[in-house]
């Protein structure tokens, strides 16, 4: 009997603690699949907010200067006291290298370990966090350079969404500077080139309809360029561009890639053929191209088109950003301040939505939300996530200096 009863304890002990970790289990399911609502990250005194960046790639094309530049605009609202009393608490960022499971992996252990409430910045040609974000709710602020940041209620482009879906609005800003730059484009013709990768692609017909829509006619374009490094030999490539319009060179050639060694490359290239019309990219406004003299030649006299005004210009909104991104020792590039605009805009939107702060609440104030900035033009949503802001500007490489050629402006934008 003695051993009976021992046997039956220990069997209601066994069963105790049988009950206490499938409990256990189940809040520990609970609170992962929860971990992307509610109050998630916040405290009375912080909001923790962690971003995802190319910081490396193989193309060499890199996003890390927008850490830098979301600290600064975050360490200027800290100095002030904050939002409502809460200070960012800026976690740092991911480095996705450009691979998609990286970026799903990043997005995850932001949301899941460290229990961020928003993720910021986010600047990554080949995202692979976005469904995930949008299952869990989880708000996340960049620059919208691909399609699976647009028509998701979590997703916050500072420069709105810039691959819309056909039948939704794009922009015709880059196209109208462009026009303006050369004067006109009745009788001008575009080549616009890009790489075999998904947000590439894309671009290719956002970027085409701009130009189409400011008046251009479209040559051409290609995205026959292998996506993970550029072609030991161009002029497979730079002989089709130059005999693109009717035979001859197109007055404009537009490239949509992501890496600086596919645009030096390409240039490089063109140049070496006589080509003698305007380029212009998205992305060689960067100081980092005048370090090394091959790609300076390679770019010089190339038209940069940043969605923000640039640093030369003497707007106070910029030189109170030189000012914020001076302090933490970030470079002036395009990069940085993508970061600081996504975390300025981040904070407006917090600050409507004030003291009693969930991802509830927040989505609920950032719906309606509308603010312009002579920085980086204007905002508002539901609308920027399913268009573009509309709004850029042209910089030029001239004599290794950049030169504001065309300030910021917003056009109205057209049907895709």
């Amino acid at each position: 009997m003695k051993t009976s009863v021992l046997t039956t304890s220990a069997t209601l002990r066994t069963a105790a603690v049988a009950a206490s970790a499938v409990l256990l289990a189940g809040c520990a399911t609970s609170n992962e699949s929860s971990s992307g609502s509610g109050s998630a990250g916040v405290t009375d005194s912080a909001v923790k907010v962690g971003g995802v960046l190319t910081k490396t790639s193989a193309t060499g094309y890199s996003t890390g200067g927008a850490e830098l530049g979301a600290k600064a605009r975050f360490e200027r609202a800290n100095a002030a006291g904050g939002v409502h009393g809460r200070k960012i608490e800026f976690v740092g960022v991911e480095d996705d290298t450009m691979t998609p499971d990286k970026g799903a992996a990043a997005a995850k252990k932001l949301v899941q370990k460290e229990k961020v409430f928003a993720v910021l910045p986010v600047s990554a040609p080949q995202f692979g966090g976005a469904e995930f974000l949008e299952q869990q709710k989880v708000p996340w602020f960049g620059w919208a350079t691909g399609p699976f940041w647009c028509g998701k209620e979590s997703a916050f482009g500072f420069n709105g969404c810039l691959a819309p879906k056909p039948g939704e609005k794009t922009q015709t800003w880059w196209g109208n500077q462009v026009a303006a730059q050369l004067g006109g484009s009745k009788g001008k013709k575009v080549w616009v080139q890009a790489t075999d990768s998904t947000a590439s692609k894309y671009g290719i017909m956002t970027i085409s309809k701009s130009f189409s829509a400011s008046g251009f006619e479209i040559a051409g374009s290609s995205a026959a360029l292998p996506a993970q490094a550029p072609p030991q030999d161009w002029s497979p490539y730079v002989n089709k561009i130059m005999k693109s319009a009717g035979g001859k060179a197109p007055d404009v050639v537009v490239s949509v890639m992501a890496g600086g060694k596919f645009n030096s490359g390409l240039y490089a290239a063109l140049k070496r053929a006589g080509y003698k019309g305007l380029i212009t990219d998205a992305t060689s406004y960067d100081p980092k191209v005048l370090a090394d003299p091959q790609t300076k030649e390679a770019l010089e006299g190339v038209y940069a088109a940043p969605q923000f005004e640039p640093y030369e210009s003497d707007a106070p909104e910029v030189a109170q950003m030189k000012a914020d991104l001076q302090k933490v020792g970030a470079a002036l590039d395009q990069h940085a301040a993508t970061g600081y605009w996504s975390a300025d805009i981040f904070l407006k939107i917090l600050e409507k939505t004030g003291k009693d702060l969930t991802r509830d609440s927040f989505f609920k104030a950032a719906n309606g939300f509308s603010y312009e900035n002579k920085g980086f033009g204007r905002i508002q949503y539901p609308a920027g996530k399913t268009e573009s802001n509309g709004c850029g500007a042209l910089v030029r490489l001239e004599g290794g200096k950049f030169t504001v050629t065309q300030h910021l402006k917003c056009y109205d934008n057209t049907t895709l």
